[in-house]
Parts: structure tokens; C-alpha cells; sequence
């Protein structure tokens, strides 16, 4: 599959995930009649089902990282080559933003808004790192299986999520804070595995789940 095949894909994915997230967001928190619990629970149910969706559809194709601490990581670990990560990376971006507009257009939102939602601490940094770590150990885990029946990956979205004033939005000033802590989250996943399991370069052409080799001659 050639590079701009996978860059359309990581695109379209991270995209249509960062439209749920905001989406289910707004729609959750205008139906639960102020209930917050309510709310945070539709959203975290349309994501997880819209991300589970999003791995199968897409990562045959690309990997389907929709998140650049998971390509870091992979081409750590020569899963991905380092000439290709900016690629991704600013495909991911592109898709957010792209899929935080869509969410606005469809619920009457403005298009982009800088988000008002403090979301700072050391308990929020450390959760981010949490579950990043958590996050990276399964995809690293998971490589070990040679299966596509186990993908699993969470994107990074807060950059996107920092543009959205809506119930999903985080504050433009706690934006590097949460993506030091994933970034931190990766590493340590990805160092603890590497320690874990020595043949960890080997497994990582089955991150997620196995990437495409490139077709020859095709553009």
C-alpha cells in the first residue's frame, strides 16, 4: 500500500473519531438535561464503538494509529519507517481538525473555538500518562500475537480537542502538559517492552495490526 494510500486512511480515521468525540459530546451533553454523568457516558460509548470500528475498517490499510505517540512508538521499533512518520503525523492532524469542524458544522457550532475547559492538575497529567502506558502495552502485548483480531489503539486528540469550546474541549493551555505526559506514557510503555520481550523489533510489523507492504511500481 503506498504511503499516500495510508496517509488518506490515518486522515479519513483519526477524522471520523475526532467527529464522534466532539459530536457525542455536544449531542450527550444537550440531551442529559445538565446531568454531567449522563453526558461523559454517551460520549465514552460512541468513541469506544466509533474507535473499534475505525481499527478494522482502516487498519488493514494503514496500521490505524489515528495518534503520533503510537507512530512514534512504532517506528521506535522499525515498525513504521522514520521517513514516513511525519506523513502520518500530519495526516492525524489534518484529520482532527478536519473532524472537530465537521462535528461544529453539524451541530451549529462555530467552526473552531478556542475551548474554555480547564482541565489542569497533576491528578489530570498523571491519568494521561496512565493510560497512554496502558494503551501501549496492550498495542506492544497485542504484536506479540501476530493477529488482527486484537487491534487496539487510542488516539491523541487533545491538540484537536483544544479548538472545541463543547463538552469534549480542553483549555489551549493545558494542551502541552497532556501531550508531555502521553508522549512520557509511550516511551515508558514502549522501553518496559522492549525489555520485556527482546524480539520486540521483529513483532512490531504487526502493530495493531500487520502493516501493508508497499506495492511496487504503484504510486
Amino acid at each position: 500500500m503506498t504511503l499516500a494510500r495510508r496517509m488518506a486512511a490515518e486522515a479519513a480515521g483519526t477524522a471520523f473519531l475526532l467527529a464522534a468525540v466532539v459530536g457525542s459530546g455536544i449531542m450527550g451533553e444537550r440531551l442529559a438535561g445538565g446531568n454531567v454523568a449522563i453526558a461523559l457516558l454517551a460520549n465514552t460509548l460512541a468513541t469506544g464503538a466509533m474507535l473499534v470500528t475505525l481499527i478494522l475498517t482502516f487498519g488493514p490499510i494503514s496500521g490505524a494509529h489515528f495518534n503520533p505517540a503510537v507512530t512514534l512508538a512504532d517506528a521506535s521499533q522499525a515498525g513504521v519507517a522514520w521517513r514516513e512518520v511525519p506523513g502520518y503525523i500530519a495526516a492525524q492532524l489534518l484529520g482532527a481538525f478536519a473532524g472537530v469542524a465537521s462535528a461544529h458544522l453539524m451541530f451549529g457550532e462555530a467552526v473552531f473555538s478556542a475551548s474554555r475547559h480547564v482541565r489542569a492538575g497533576g491528578a489530570q497529567l498523571f491519568s494521561e500518562f496512565v493510560a497512554t502506558f496502558g494503551r501501549l502495552c496492550v498495542i506492544w502485548g497485542c504484536a506479540r500475537l501476530h493477529s488482527s483480531a486484537v487491534p487496539f489503539a487510542n488516539p491523541v486528540v487533545t491538540l484537536a480537542r483544544s479548538a472545541s469550546d463543547t463538552f469534549a474541549g480542553i483549555r489551549p493551555a493545558d494542551v502541552p502538559g497532556f501531550i508531555a505526559a502521553q508522549l512520557a506514557g509511550a516511551t515508558a510503555a514502549t522501553i518496559l517492552f522492549r525489555w520485556l520481550v527482546p524480539s520486540l523489533p521483529e513483532d512490531a510489523m504487526a502493530v495493531v495490526v500487520s502493516h501493508p507492504i508497499e506495492e511496487k511500481g504503484k504510486l
